[in-house]
């Protein structure tokens, strides 16, 4: 047994190398993390042979086990490979809550990178032929285990694999796991997973599934939080219609150095921009974006990896629209794709909006390129816009300018790419920048309409984050990645997280001055464009505006534009900012102690629109468009 166990501790140690140069992508840097005596390498190989040990135990044939664990440890890796290339961040557990949403996407991303498409498809064509070619014959001439080895096998190798499972919550001091060399940084998923490797940097991750109360979560801690006497509600006689756009990937492609772009694509939003969103994301998750301007709540305070709209988005939620239906709004969401991509179909119904037009329930609307035109879906918006009779807040998100931007994907292109780059970079950035001109001229559409009714209307768009654009920021020298880093200077963040905003009114104009702020603030910016006043949206987010301007899980940004990086490391942070954790913790996930005083709930009153709406009325939130 002895020289067995031997040969199955040079599999694990064979499976971790291979593990690791899969997941890093280089050999080099596989072998740094065996050779580098403060890595846990050993400590990977040590779990890998006693998943290997009770592998065994359990199907009664020797060095069997692995046919079980390493497809699925490779083929993890390879996932996180992929996943580092288009967004930067390594693999989660939690990614497996939105698989079908990466299923949907993959005709998108392969024509990117259709030679690797092609050799991921014929790598696991090969796999599901070998493997279970090679199961059949180990069973058949593999050197059977007897029982007493199983035995003994499983009473060593399951107590010692619980261990492990024990020694991986992070939010507890364990001094056998310091002495494994392994070091959670929860703080800094790239540090996490280069130091601790793919195997164990992605089970440490498993625990953060589960959100933790803040510490000192009470009643009386809740009712501490915030003035004595908030701000009461306050609507103003006319109420505005209120219409929110979220554009897809929406950024301003002359940020690119050495590239010039002819005529400007986004001229009309640059006239009219009132500042930027600092997305929390790069290059997708663009429901994060869309949890924070809609509730009002930090992606911050959740743990790393964390997607609400999958995760823990299962009964309603305080958000603008559950306010605004309150005070008797029509509160409709539009998203020119399948409803339940994001899980939205189930979010829109906790959050508050009576409709939700997807693509399965629109008519068939013209494309643009692959996807549902900008100008289809403003159309639509306006068309819902002016069949409402009582007041409206609508919320859209873009399709058309998803990424990848495959050269060539409009036929006919209006915008021209000038400055020294490679014949597939200039394509790149001439499709996306095709994209941004149609949304830009979408925008424009969407207020010269407003600009001409009588019922006062407030309209903010705004980009999600900046795009997938992948090789064309090294090649243009934006970035010396093909994604942005997660951490760094107040300046150097704000390069890579700025999206355009425009908060605009027919009876104010464009907003001014708002600078770069996190979409977390996108309630209050819109709610004060209209006259709203609420105790949570424009109280207590306005007094933690007024101190940060920015909330990121690596940064705040404060009024005067000075940075704090790792400020939830610190261990006195700013109190107002532990408050805010706090009282989303209780609305989201805790026993709703600060619901009536934050989030009161009143029957509207007086009139609720600033004059006659054209046409018959329809029952509320169920308007054709």
């Amino acid at each position: 047994m002895a020289r067995n166990t031997t040969t199955t501790v040079l599999i694990a140690a064979m499976l971790t190398f291979a593990v690791e140069a899969v997941a890093r992508g280089s050999l080099g840097e596989a072998l740094l993390f065996f050779v580098e005596p403060y890595r846990p390498a050993l400590a990977t190989v040590a779990l890998f042979t006693l998943l290997l040990l009770a592998l065994d135990g359990l199907l009664g044939r020797l060095h069997m086990g692995v046919l079980v664990l390493a497809p699925i440890v490779l083929g993890l890796a390879a996932t996180g490979l992929q996943k580092s290339y288009y967004l930067g961040d390594p693999l989660y557990p939690t990614d497996f809550l939105y698989g079908r949403q990466i299923l949907e996407l993959l005709p998108l991303l392969a024509r990117e990178r259709l030679g690797t498409a092609v050799l991921i498809v014929l790598i696991f064509a090969a796999l599901a032929v070998l493997v279970p070619m090679a199961w059949i014959g180990w069973r058949r001439r593999g050197r059977a285990i007897l029982l007493s080895d199983r035995m003994v096998r499983l009473a060593v190798a399951v107590p010692l694999i619980a261990l492990y499972a024990s020694i991986l919550d992070y939010s507890t001091f364990s001094w056998t796991r310091d002495r494994l060399r392994i070091s959670p940084m929860m703080w800094d998923q790239k540090a996490n997973y280069q130091h601790n490797g793919f195997t164990l940097a992605f089970a440490l991750n498993v625990p953060m599934a589960k959100v933790a109360a803040p510490k000192g979560y009470s009643p009386e801690a809740v009712q501490a939080v915030g003035k004595p006497v908030l701000q009461p509600i306050s609507v103003p006689e006319e109420r505005p219609d209120i219409i929110m756009v979220m554009s897809e990937s929406f950024w301003d492609p002359t940020r690119l150095p050495g590239v010039t772009l002819t005529p400007d694509p986004i001229a009309f939003t640059r006239q009219h921009q009132s500042g930027n969103i600092f997305s929390p994301e790069f290059g997708g998750m663009t429901a994060n974006v869309e949890f924070e301007a809609l509730t009002g709540f930090s992606n911050a305070f959740l743990p790393y990896g964390s997607i609400p709209y999958q995760q823990y988005v299962r009964n309603s939620a305080p958000t603008l629209a559950s306010f605004l239906k309150s005070e008797g709004y029509e509160t409709q969401a539009m998203h020119p794709f399948e409803g339940w991509f994001w899980n939205r179909a189930q979010v829109y119904e906790a959050f508050g909006f009576e409709d939700f037009r997807s693509v399965e329930n629109m008519p068939k609307l013209e494309t643009r390129g692959t996807l549902v035109s900008d100008d289809a879906l403003t159309e639509q918006i306006i068309a819902r816009a002016e069949r409402a009779r009582d007041p409206l807040f609508l919320f859209a998100v873009t399709l058309q300018s998803h990424g990848p931007y495959e050269p060539g994907r409009y036929p006919q292109e209006s915008i021209k790419v000038g400055g020294r780059m490679d014949d597939w970079t200039r394509g790149s950035i001439a499709t996306f920048a095709e994209g941004m001109h149609d949304a830009d001229k979408s925008m424009r559409r969407l207020i010269e309409w407003a600009e001409k009714r009588e019922r006062p209307t407030v309209i903010a768009y705004f980009g999600d984050h900046l795009p997938p654009l992948g090789p064309a920021y090294v090649g243009t020298g934006f970035l010396d990645d093909n994604v942005a880093p997660r951490t760094g200077s107040a300046g150097e963040m704000k390069r890579v997280r700025e999206t355009p905003l425009v908060v605009w009114s027919n009876r104010k104009g464009s907003a001014e001055d708002i600078g770069t702020v996190s979409p977390s603030f996108m309630p209050l910016l819109v709610l004060r464009q209209a006259g709203i006043e609420h105790p949570y949206y424009t109280g207590l987010l306005g007094e933690l505006h007024d101190r940060y301007r920015v909330v990121d899980r690596h940064l705040l940004i404060g009024a005067d534009g000075k940075g704090i990086r790792d400020w939830s490391r610190s261990k006195q942070p700013d109190r107002l900012v532990t408050d805010m954790r706090m009282l989303q913790y209780d609305a989201l996930f805790g026993e709703k102690y600060g619901s009536k005083r934050f989030f009161p709930k009143r029957s509207p009153v007086g009139p609720l629109i600033a004059g006659p709406s054209p046409g018959p009325r329809l029952p509320s939130g169920r308007n054709p468009v």
